[in-house]
């Protein structure tokens, strides 16, 4: 039977962006790639809903006619479609997701951490003063390509800068895979200015740290003061943690925006393509190598060094990628020596179960 899809796909951009009281599964960020994904019986038994926040004590949940808290899921982060169980909420099917953004959690714990789920844009927010940091938007960008999101760099503060411009010119030699927008994230600016990505049907990003405007953002795309604001320090330019969670907010007659906390730590993990993306230059000469295992450090016939000595790269830019490269393997390898580890003590558990079980069965 051909399916009918068409009544659950998001509202055409003709429609005028009505405003409507209770969030419905379109104004949610509803695609074809998840309707797809069901069929018409599970719709009806099960109908979507989308997480949008994660508390310890539960999911709170959103759907059609359904805003709820159920128990906590494994494995489920801010922005997930669940197929709701209203008998069993804990046997809520998952969507499979279209993205995934995802770290090494901080500390020393060899595991990833979920950021969010289903973002089509993340944009990078940072200021033009002393948070500006080339090393870590690369390390945002690797993280936001890995997951086939699109990335866009925001920089705000600029009125307080002594030149603008050339923050700007560091943002733009990043990567041609990335735009740059600057802008006031006070007024009508965000809107105007970001309203190529912030369309209907559409779930949009802000990351960076604490105090850069992600929720002075946040409020101007949703017209609200939902989110409380601080101002930074002066003495370094240090923001405060005013956002204490992911959540995510619907713009009214637009798309869904997701706040985050400021995130002072942020260890790569499983983004081999993403930096492979942001550094295609440099993988293209090491792919020239005259060894396949050349560590770029000293090896003879090595392409990179090559181009570094005839001054065709840039040595901190190269000093950047290997660092990347490096935390990449370790981090990737610790993370599957605990999958390893983990999956060895399982069976482990389960061969003792086992082996109980068989005493218990000669008593």
């Amino acid at each position: 039977m051909t399916r009918d899809y068409s009544k659950f796909l998001p509202p055409s951009m003709s429609g005028g962006g009505e405003k409507r009281e209770r969030p419905t599964i379109e104004t949610l960020g509803w695609q074809p790639c998840f309707a797809q994904q069901i069929s018409l019986e599970e719709l009806t038994e099960t109908p979507p809903v989308r997480v949008i926040e994660v508390h310890r004590s539960g999911l709170h949940v959103v759907g059609n006619d359904i805003d709820t808290t159920i128990a906590p899921i494994s494995k489920v982060t801010v922005g997930d479609w669940l197929l709701y169980d209203a008998q069993d909420s804990g046997a809520s099917r998952v969507l499979e997701r279209k993205s995934l953004l995802k770290r090494r959690a901080p500390g020393t714990e060899r595991v990833a951490q979920l950021i969010a789920a289903n973002i089509d844009t993340a944009f990078i927010v940072t200021s033009c003063n002393q948070d500006f940091n080339v090393a870590r938007l690369e390390r945002y960008i690797a993280l936001i390509l890995e997951a086939e999101i699109t990335p866009v760099i925001i920089l705000t503060k600029s009125d307080l800068a002594v030149s603008a411009a050339e923050y700007l010119a560091q943002a733009q030699a990043i990567s041609e895979l990335v735009q740059v927008v600057v802008l006031d994230a006070r007024g009508d600016e965000p809107k105007v200015k970001l309203a190529p990505w912030c369309v209907p049907g559409k779930t949009v990003a802000f990351l960076g740290s604490s105090g850069v405007g992600k929720s002075t953002l946040t409020n101007a795309l949703t017209g609200t003061q939902l989110i409380e604001t601080q101002a930074i320090r002066e003495d370094d330019d240090k923001g405060r943690h005013t956002t204490t969670r992911r959540q995510l907010h619907v713009v009214p007659g637009g798309c869904v925006v997701l706040d985050t906390p400021g995130m002072r730590e942020l260890q790569l993990t499983d983004v081999a393509a993403g930096i492979e993306n942001l550094f295609a230059d440099l993988h293209s000469l090491a792919g020239q190598c005259k060894f396949n295992d050349c560590a770029h450090d000293a090896e003879p016939g090595c392409a990179v060094l090559k181009a570094l000595d005839e001054g065709a790269i840039d040595a901190a830019r190269l000093g950047r990628w290997r660092k990347l490269m490096a935390e990449e393997e370790f981090n990737s390898a610790s993370l599957s020596e605990r999958k390893s580890k983990d999956k060895a003590f399982g069976k482990t558990v389960r061969m003792i179960q086992k082996q109980s079980k068989r005493r218990k069965g000669k008593q």
